[in-house]
């Protein structure tokens, strides 16, 4: 059903950076950029997340509320791709654990401030 997210930035090459190193973990790598926006995931027909520019040319913001999760298969992937996050100058909003009927998470924040998290159930 979810096609794409995006996550406002006011700084793309310092966020293609970021976004480069995590999610080559998951396999995923660019699909589409431009000087405004790039797009990662693993195919055109799966969905994709997206840092852009906004484009009303306002400074990007984060939003309380807001939060993009990222499905991984093993709870091994979830603890290594947080880890990552982590040493990639993300911050921690959760360490991963289990948090009941077999959802098993890990909570962190971009460089930018953006809530994200790495989940597996099972």
């Amino acid at each position: 059903m979810i096609g794409y997210v995006t996550l406002g930035t006011n700084d793309l090459p310092r966020a293609a950076v970021y976004y480069d190193a995590l999610l080559d973990e998951l396999g995923a790598k660019r699909l589409m950029e431009t000087e405004r926006y790039i797009f990662w995931g693993v195919s055109m027909q799966q969905p994709s997340l997206c840092v852009i520019k906004p484009f009303d040319g306002e400074p990007a913001a984060i939003g309380n509320g807001n939060m993009v999760a990222l499905v991984v298969d093993a709870r091994d992937k979830v603890d290594r791709l947080h880890a990552k996050a982590l040493a990639l100058g993300g911050s921690d909003e959760g360490a991963p654990g289990d948090r009941g009927g077999g959802f098993y998470a890990g909570y962190f924040r971009d460089i930018e401030g953006h809530k994200l998290n790495v989940f597996c159930t099972g």
